[in-house]
């Protein structure tokens, strides 16, 4: 091909044709939309949540000026506000778990803010206590509820995200693309790859379009502001250089480091003179760290026994009823520094189970390369009819709830492992062993016995390299969610 600066119209245009074919409606873009879309869902949220205040205060008996209540709304803008100075009304998606965190801070700050303003100005008698604290805890739960599913439809969308060109190639910009494939709510669309020297037409679908010199003629010819470059065998200077070029042209420059495994959730950007630092967190290694997710572990189950203790003995009995047997059953585990437990489950498998499996993995050669495989069987032949229900709805595992009172495991981690699969995880057990495991976790909310094994090391690794308090309610959030929609369980 020729050299960018002497690019022929005529090659610009099919360059730019093979875009549109990839991805139709590109200059859609939609820069005012989005925010105003998210503006719209947080005002309407905020609403529901003072409205559903205001029913249960009077469907308690209590007496209200409804007046005041309406008067309060020039707060609105002040709440929009707030957010916007966050950051929460930026174009393209933050990570869940840092929008969660940043959602109940604003949130929270605009409640504290109005309960001081009514204290100050000595009207507090007027207003209802309850009122506000209703309001505020139903907005932590619908603003990113409302927030999460105007995204989830509006990803669907042809004109939704911002089209991206990929600079690079090898193993980091097919991680790039397959992971904003996977998550289109972030609002970035990778359409097209550019290579120095390019082995394939395509990369991960996507058309290689040759030298990353052409990248800024279509860039500036197509109004394409991003750009994402995962090259990491290019040296300091070659890197120097291209950042240099494609600043007077994209506004966005993601750069992909070539550590993919690295901690990314909480990571700060420090300059040690001239020179750029990543300060990486291991916030499960600080005491307070491990004192809070110990707090929330035994405060949440605490709350929870309580609450399922009902449906706990219906199940018991409905075990007992329909098979021989008890009704929990308990297998070692590996716990925190490599110390075994004994986890507790509902039994879901007739009494005789390693008998039944020995015989069927010693006649069925395919049933017993699936077990080797993930240590799991999509059609368990030694599963009871109550068993495979409870485990479609994750119920089988409500006796760990015990384990976490006892210190042996928490609500969110590591899938708790068996000594067999130590070997599994090669250098990372190491990793493993530094923290409890959980009765929920990344690979339980991302596809569960769906996703490889490979795929399960590499979520609890994740899940321990970037662990805060939010990622840990994030989690228990879409676990909820998982265990509604029985997505991945058998």
């Amino acid at each position: 091909m020729a050299a960018a600066g002497t690019l022929n119209p005529l090659t610009l245009e099919v360059l730019s044709a093979s875009i549109r074919r990839e991805r139709l409606s590109l200059n859609e873009q939609p820069w005012l939309i989005v925010p105003f879309m998210l503006a719209a869902c947080d005002t309407a949220s905020a609403l529901i949540a003072a409205m559903f205040s205001l029913a249960l205060r009077f469907l308690a008996g209590g007496q209200m000026e409804l007046h005041l209540y309406l008067g309060l709304w020039p707060l609105a803008l002040f709440f929009l506000c707030f957010h916007a100075a966050m950051g929460l009304y930026a174009a393209t998606a933050l990570h869940p778990v840092e929008e969660l965190r940043r959602l109940t801070i604003s949130t929270s700050t605009v409640f504290l803010v109005l309960c001081g303003m009514v204290f100050l100005f000595r009207v507090l008698p007027s207003y209802s206590r309850a009122f506000f604290l209703i309001a505020w805890l139903t907005s932590l739960v619908l603003l990113p509820l409302s927030r999460t599913l105007l995204r989830s439809v509006l990803a669907q969308k042809q004109w939704w995200g911002f089209p991206a060109f990929v600079i690079g190639s090898g193993p980091s910009a097919v991680a790039v693309i397959e992971a904003f494939g996977r998550s289109p709510e972030l609002g970035v669309k990778p359409v097209a790859v550019f290579d120095t020297f390019p082995r394939t037409a395509e990369l991960a679908g996507l058309p290689v379009l040759g030298d990353p010199d052409f990248a800024s003629l279509l860039a500036r010819k197509m109004k394409i502001r991003y750009a994402i470059v995962a090259s990491p065998q290019l040296t300091k200077a070659e890197l120097g250089k291209l950042l240099t070029r494609y600043s007077e042209v994209f506004s966005h420059l993601l750069i992909v480091p070539e550590f993919l495994d690295f901690a990314s959730l909480w990571v700060d950007t420090i300059e040690i003179g001239s020179v750029l630092g990543l300060e990486v967190r291991q916030r499960l290694l600080l005491r307070s760290s491990r004192l809070a997710k110990g707090l929330m572990d035994r405060a949440l189950t605490g709350a929870g026994i309580l609450f399922v203790a009902p449906l706990i003995g219906a199940i018991a009995l409905a075990i007992r009823a329909t098979s021989k047997g008890p009704a929990l059953y308990s297998q070692q585990r590996v716990g925190k520094s490599g110390v075994p437990f004994r986890a507790w489950k509902f039994r879901t498998m007739v009494q005789n189970a390693d008998e039944v499996l020995r015989r069927e993995l010693k006649s069925n050669p395919s049933l017993r390369a699936e077990w080797e495989l993930n240590f799991k069987l999509k059609d368990d032949p030694r599963v009871t009819a109550v068993g495979r229900f409870l485990r479609k709805t994750s119920l089988d595992e409500l006796p760990q709830l015990w384990n976490v009172l006892r210190g042996e495991m928490s609500l969110v981690g590591p899938r708790p492992i068996v000594d067999a699969e130590v070997v599994r995880y090669g250098d990372s057990i190491s990793l493993l062993g530094r923290v409890k495991p959980g009765l929920s976790g990344l690979w339980q909310v991302s596809g569960r016995s769906n996703t490889t094994y490979d795929d399960r090391v590499r979520l609890d690794m994740y899940y321990i390299r970037n662990w805060s308090v939010w990622l840990d309610i994030f989690i228990l959030a879409k676990t909820c969610a998982v265990v509604l929609r029985r997505q991945g369980a058998y």
